[in-house]
């Protein structure tokens, strides 16, 4: 170790939190510390194989975090709205408190911007508004922070793959209209992260926009389809068409989309800053040949 100094990474065994954690372990400057609900999960076992010290804890139990965060010198930290929900707001204030308390010296916290703010009240997106009120309530405290807002997973197309039609092509769609859509490979937003653990004092008190791609829907399709050799079309869903859809997360969704494509015209600025932190990071055809086996086998099954 370089320091010794170590950072707590929560949300380890998860899609953020378990890349973060694995690239400041391949970087080998810091311990690392991960929390987690189970200790002797596969992906905690991974964890430790890889050289992390692996603790048991709870966001929604803020003394289970103020012990893991002893003798820490940094952390990261993200909450997840799609298996809390509301709840996530509480986590998220546990575990800022207790970073304050802690009196962590550099304190990065996954959130994004408020869609109810930004759109003066038109458009209402929870899983965005609730972790815009964590990071203003971190900046009411005065942590220092950074606070990185992560694009859209890739990985998404994998768990809402395109769906065959009748002509044979594949197809898939939302509301984003003909707005690009920022993406992201997950895996990628832990090299973004550990660059800024190694500047802290630049990134003070900032936001960081985390993206591999800025593609329109049509874009997307494109690649897709010259990777897997068959044709991939995009199609614009109105918002209210797709949130009649009847999945779970349909209207959270398809006002995310809506709020995009009339509040988030372009990110090619977060591009470029997230490529330059971490010059490893994927654009989208570059994900898609990575991936190109395992679309193929959703595809098939969707």
């Amino acid at each position: 170790m370089a320091d010794g100094k170590t950072i707590l990474v929560t949300g380890a065994t998860g899609a953020q939190g378990g890349g973060v954690a694995r690239h400041l372990l391949r970087g080998g400057k810091f311990r690392v510390r991960c929390l987690t609900r189970d200790p002797n999960s596969a992906k905690s076992a991974a964890l430790a194989k890889g050289g992390a010290e692996v603790v048991k804890g709870d966001l929604a139990d803020r003394r289970s975090v103020e012990s893991a965060l002893a003798g820490c010198y940094a952390c990261f930290g993200v909450t997840n709205f799609w298996e809390h929900f509301g709840g996530e707001r509480q986590h998220g204030r546990n575990l800022i408190e207790a970073v304050k308390a802690a009196r962590v010296e550099h304190f990065v916290l996954s959130t994004l911007p408020s869609a109810k703010q930004i759109s003066k009240g038109a458009i209402e997106v929870p899983h965005f508004d609730i972790k815009a009120e964590l990071e203003q309530y971190a900046r009411d405290l005065g942590l220092g922070a950074t606070f990185v807002h992560v694009a859209f997973y890739f990985e998404n197309f994998l768990s809402f793959p395109p769906q065959k039609q009748a002509d044979g092509a594949l197809a898939f769609g939302f509301p984003q209209g003909d707005t690009p859509l920022a993406g992201v490979a997950v895996e990628d937003v832990g090299g973004v992260v550990a660059a800024i653990f190694d500047r802290p004092a630049e990134f003070r008190d900032r936001s960081v926009g985390i993206v591999g791609d800025d593609l329109p829907g049509k874009t997307y399709a494109e690649i897709m389809s010259r990777i897997l050799g068959q044709k991939v079309v995009y199609n614009y869903i109105p918002r209210a068409t797709y949130a009649a859809l009847g999945f779970p997360g349909a209207q959270e969704l398809a006002d995310m989309f809506e709020f995009n494509r009339l509040y988030i015209p372009e990110r090619r600025a977060d591009v470029a800053q997230s490529r330059a932190l971490y010059p490893g990071m994927q654009a989208f055809e570059a994900w898609m040949k990575a991936n190109k086996d395992q679309f193929k086998a959703e595809a098939a099954k969707a």
